[in-house]
């Protein structure tokens, strides 16, 4: 009786498995470069300026954003494989817990065209931070700099902004995971991006790398100014 009755149960399960959602479309320009803006949150918050002439599809996981493309970063292998020529990924990483990273990572791989696609990365500096507490004496509440949305503390590099979370209640502000120069690199290796480079901040207390997963070329040394002198991350 039970085992007749743990099978109806399994056929029951398996009769109301919903079928797998279609793949989001993507609009791409075939006449441009293209790059997949991971986590862009809002239109306005612009790309560096050496994405001007590129098309910007962005991606993200709330509606409200109308992104592009509504997705969570986590399942980005469900999009078609090598369609973009760069995929950029601001202050978005340190969002998934720390065993979540290398499937995001993974996903960029997916979605890079290759040889040339390449990944650039901006992310919270934890070593930074735990200098200003450790070499200067900073608390939790202490701010460490200004931003336009207000003041910036210790506890908000860390963790999220503690504002935004309180606000909105939306716990996916908060942040699950944190990262060095170092760790950074090792979980790019790990999803196969060999070669990744310490880029000049363009915030405070920020790591900026642009990984590849084969040496760089014309379109990175343009881009970047990737040359045999540069800084590995």
């Amino acid at each position: 009786m039970l085992l007749r009755l743990l099978a109806s149960l399994t056929r029951q399960k398996k009769a109301a498995a919903p079928a797998a959602p279609a793949p989001p479309r993507l609009a791409l320009d075939p006449a441009r470069r293209n790059v997949l803006d991971v986590g862009g949150g809002h239109r306005d918050n612009a790309l560096p300026p050496h994405y001007a002439a590129w098309q910007r599809l962005m991606l993200d996981v709330d509606p409200n954003a109308q992104p592009d493309v509504l997705l969570d970063a986590r399942e980005l292998r469900r999009l078609p494989a090598a369609q973009f020529d760069a995929v950029y990924c601001s202050h978005n990483l340190e969002h998934y817990h720390e065993h979540e990273v290398g499937r995001v990572l993974a996903g960029f791989a997916h979605v890079l065209k290759s040889p040339a696609g390449f990944v650039e990365i901006r992310v919270p500096d934890i070593h930074a931070v735990a200098q200003e507490i450790t070499g200067r004496g900073r608390d939790m509440g202490d701010t460490l700099y200004t931003s336009p949305a207000g003041p910036i503390r210790v506890v908000d590099i860390l963790y999220g902004y503690s504002r935004a979370i309180e606000q909105t209640g939306v716990d996916f502000y908060a942040h699950k995971t944190g990262f060095t120069r170092r760790s950074l690199r090792l979980a790019l290796e790990a999803a196969g991006f060999g070669q990744a480079y310490f880029l000049a901040p363009l915030g405070v207390y920020e790591i900026r790398t642009v990984a590849l997963r084969a040496a760089p070329g014309a379109l990175h040394r343009e881009l970047f100014g990737i040359g045999p002198q540069s800084e590995a991350l």
